[in-house]
């Protein structure tokens, strides 16, 4: 049993999908105080309203572009003085702007990184003093699959999300010795906002090279990040788990 009793989570990207289940199963697994953000302030509200109806705990909802430093590091002081621990940091927002290269106008390049990758530094950035200071902490990075296979004409979110492994590994080892693990997850095909545009065609190409033929839900990745984010995986840090039904 996962028991997250007590714990103070921060989740990036909470507006929808694989971000608002991650939240749902947060709540549900004990925690008693959570920040979410997104550059979406309404559909957070929608968000925090379907939370409480079900769980009782304390949310916080705050709008906010990461890619945008400055603004990171106000609403980051700003939730630390809302709180006395933070526990878990959950970084999920992203964006994708698809191109073959040649096509790819620089600024879908500069768009994806500052987002994906950059975003992810500065929250990650502006936590980690916290952290350390209380000896403790999760940090659980959401990549993807396309970052460690790569795929045509997403040379920049597939850069982007390879990144954030490399921003996984190299954060794990500056923190381990302060009791902070720093985790990534590369999920695949997901049902989400991302895949319910692809064709039939498309599908069952996809599902062709997934073992167990089918997409993955979002509960299965907020399974996973509820899992890494409790005492259960005290003795994890620096991986990358792969959940993705097996794909060749």
């Amino acid at each position: 049993m996962i028991n997250l009793k007590n714990k103070t989570a921060i989740i990036v990207g909470a507006s929808k999908g694989i971000g608002k289940e991650i939240s749902l199963n947060l709540a549900k697994n004990g925690c008693t105080k959570i920040f979410i953000i997104s550059r979406n302030l309404d559909a957070l509200n929608k968000v925090k309203t379907e939370i409480l109806k079900d769980y009782k705990l304390d949310i916080h909802c705050y709008k906010l572009d990461i890619s945008n430093p400055l603004e990171v590091e106000n609403i980051f002081s700003q939730i630390l003085l809302n709180a006395d621990t933070i526990d878990i940091l959950i970084n999920n927002a992203g964006i994708t702007k698809d191109n073959l290269i040649m096509r790819m106008p620089i600024e879908d390049w500069n768009d994806i990184i500052n987002t994906n990758l950059s975003g992810y530094f500065y929250c990650c950035k502006y936590i980690s003093k916290k952290m350390i200071k209380q000896k403790f902490g999760r940090i659980i990075n959401i990549s993807s699959i396309i970052g460690i296979n790569g795929n045509a004409g997403q040379t920049n979110y597939s850069s982007s999300k390879s990144g954030i492994i490399g921003l996984t590994k190299s954060l794990s080892k500056e923190l381990g010795r302060r009791n902070i693990t720093v985790n990534a997850i590369a999920p695949g095909f997901i049902n989400s906002d991302m895949t319910k545009d692809l064709t039939v065609v498309n599908k069952n190409e996809y599902l062709n090279d997934i073992s167990l033929n089918r997409f993955g839900e979002a509960e299965d990745v907020a399974n996973l990040v509820s899992f890494l984010a409790s005492d259960n995986a005290s003795y994890i840090t620096g991986q990358v788990i792969n959940i993705d039904g097996g794909i060749n």
